[in-house]
C-alpha cells in the first residue's frame, strides 16, 4: 500500500483524478490496525483496487486528534471513504481482505457513477467555508441520578460491556462524598477502583493499566497501554486514597506512578503509550499534573524534580510565546495548535506552581490562558477545538465547540482565576459551561465534566 498523508495537496490529486479517498485511521498501539496492515491491506487484490481507483491516506489518530474526531466511525482502525473535497461517503472499521474487496469496487463504481452529477452542481466552483460546528448553549439538567444510573453494582464500572475505566464520575463521587458523607458515593468508588485494579485490567508486570476490557467483568482486556489512560487513574488512587485513607489505593498510587515516570522521555515529556513514544502535549500535560499530585500526597522531592525536569525539557521545545503549545514536537507532519493541548500544559504549569511556589509557571499558565482567549474563543462563548489553517479541507473546516473539552477549560479558567484574580477568567469559565450545559445531558455517566467543572467554578 502507498500511503499519502492529509494534504490539501492529497485531495486536489485525487479530484484530478477523478477519485474517491480510502482514509485509514490508525494508531501505532492499536493492535487491531496492525492486524488489517498485516492481512487485509497486504492483500494483492486490495492493493491493486486501491492503487487504480482510490488515492489512499494515513492518518495516526495520535498525531492528529483533530482528523480522528471528525471521521473516526467506531474505533480504531476506522477505514473511510471521502470524495476528493473531503466529505464522508461512508466506512466502517476492521475490513477483511475478502470484504474490503467487494466494498471498494461497490464505492468505486458508485463514485464514478455520480461524478459527473456531482461536477456540474458544484461547477468547480471551490466551496465556501462552512459556519462552524457547535453545541446549544441552551440550558439542561443535568442531574446525578443521571450520571451514576449505569453503575455496575456488582462488577464495579459504568455500563455493561466493554467496560473502560471512566474517572470522571468517580471524581464526582468523591467530592459528593465530601460534601454529604453519603456512604454510596464510596461505594461505588472502591468498588470500581477494586474491581479495576483486582481484574484483567491491571497488568501486574509493568505496574500500568490496558485501555479498555471487552467483558462486564473486568476480563478480556485490550492490551494497549496508554499514558493518559494511568495518568487519570494515578491521580483517581491519589484521590481516593486521600479521601477514604485506604492504604490499597495508596499502594495502587506507587505502581502506576512508577509506570507512568517510566514512560519519561529523554527529549523531554511523557511518551503517549508504550507502543508509541512519540510525546504529545495534551497527554504530557496529564502526566505531569498526576505525578505531581502523587508527589505531594508522597512528599517525594525527588519525583517533583524529575517530572518538572522533563516538563520544562518538553516545555522548551514545544511552546513558543504568543503562539501556544505544539500538539507535538515538530518532525515535519503538521498539526495545527489544538485547545486541548493549551488546558492541558496550562493545568500542568498551575500544578507546578502550586507545589513549588514558582511564578514563571504561574506566569507562563496565565499567558496560556490569554493565548486560548484570543485565538479559541468561539462566538456566543465556549472555546473551538483548534485553529483554522488555510489548507483544511472537508469537515475540518468545521470549527467544533467540543463538550469535554469545554469543561475541561472552565475548569482551567477557574483555577486560573484564583491565583490571578483576573475576572476574565471566571468569566469565561461560566461562558464555556453554558455553552456545552445542553450536550451534558447526551453523555450518560460523563456529565460527571460538566457537573465537576461546574462545581469548581462556583467554588
Amino acid at each position: 500500500m502507498h500511503w499519502l498523508p492529509w494534504t490539501a495537496e492529497t485531495f486536489a490529486r485525487a479530484a484530478h483524478e477523478r477519485k474517491p479517498i480510502l482514509l485509514s485511521i490508525s494508531a501505532a498501539w492499536c493492535r487491531a490496525c496492525h492486524d488489517m496492515d498485516r492481512t487485509t491491506y497486504a492483500d494483492p487484490d486490495v492493493a491493486a483496487l486501491t492503487a487504480e481507483r482510490y488515492v489512499a491516506v494515513r492518518v495516526d489518530a495520535d498525531q492528529r486528534p483533530d482528523i480522528n474526531d471528525r471521521y473516526n466511525l467506531g474505533g480504531w482502525p476506522t477505514t473511510a471513504f471521502l470524495t476528493p473535497d473531503g466529505e464522508l461517503i461512508g466506512g466502517g472499521t476492521y475490513l477483511d481482505a475478502a470484504r474490503m474487496t467487494g466494498v471498494l469496487r461497490q464505492v468505486a463504481d458508485a463514485f464514478a457513477n455520480m461524478f459527473a452529477a456531482c461536477s456540474a452542481e458544484s461547477s468547480g466552483a471551490p466551496l465556501a467555508s462552512p459556519p462552524a460546528a457547535v453545541v446549544s448553549g441552551e440550558s439542561a439538567v443535568v442531574d446525578l441520578a443521571q450520571v451514576f444510573a449505569s453503575f455496575d453494582e456488582e462488577y464495579g464500572g459504568f455500563g455493561m460491556e466493554p467496560k473502560f475505566p471512566l474517572t470522571s464520575p468517580l471524581r464526582l463521587a468523591m467530592v459528593l462524598y465530601r460534601e454529604s458523607g453519603d456512604p454510596q458515593y464510596r461505594v461505588i468508588v472502591e468498588r470500581t477502583l477494586d474491581a479495576i485494579a483486582d481484574g484483567g485490567l491491571h497488568d501486574r508486570a509493568s505496574g500500568g493499566y490496558f485501555r479498555y476490557a471487552t467483558t462486564r467483568a473486568w476480563q478480556l482486556p485490550h492490551r494497549e497501554q496508554l499514558l493518559e489512560t494511568n495518568a487519570r487513574l494515578l491521580a483517581t488512587f491519589v484521590e481516593s486514597a486521600t479521601t477514604f485513607q485506604r492504604a490499597i489505593d495508596g499502594d495502587r498510587a506507587v505502581e502506576v506512578a512508577a509506570f507512568v515516570a517510566g514512560l519519561a522521555s529523554d527529549s523531554g515529556g511523557y511518551g503517549g503509550s508504550t507502543d508509541h513514544p512519540r510525546v504529545f502535549a495534551a497527554s504530557t500535560g496529564c502526566a505531569v499534573s498526576a505525578l505531581l499530585l502523587f508527589a505531594s500526597l508522597t512528599a517525594d522531592e525527588r519525583l517533583v524534580r524529575e517530572t518538572l525536569g522533563h516538563f520544562e525539557s518538553f516545555l522548551l521545545a514545544a511552546y513558543r510565546p504568543g503562539h501556544g503549545i505544539a500538539h507535538m514536537v515538530d518532525d515535519g507532519r503538521r498539526c495545527p495548535r489544538l485547545l486541548a493541548d493549551q488546558i492541558a500544559i496550562g493545568e500542568a504549569l498551575l500544578a507546578a506552581h502550586a507545589i513549588t511556589g514558582d511564578e514563571p509557571y504561574r506566569m507562563m499558565a496565565e499567558e496560556l490562558g490569554h493565548h486560548a482567549l484570543g485565538a479559541f474563543t468561539a462566538p456566543g462563548g465556549g472555546f473551538f477545538d483548534r485553529l483554522r489553517e488555510s489548507g483544511d479541507v472537508g469537515l475540518l473546516r468545521e470549527l467544533r465547540v467540543g463538550y469535554q473539552d469545554n469543561c475541561e477549560a472552565a475548569t482551567f479558567f477557574a483555577r486560573l482565576h484564583r491565583v490571578s484574580d483576573e475576572a476574565a477568567f471566571a468569566e469565561v469559565a461560566e461562558q464555556a459551561l453554558a455553552r456545552v450545559a445542553a450536550a451534558a445531558a447526551d453523555h450518560g455517566p460523563e456529565a460527571a465534566h460538566w457537573l465537576l467543572a461546574q462545581r469548581f467554578a462556583k467554588i
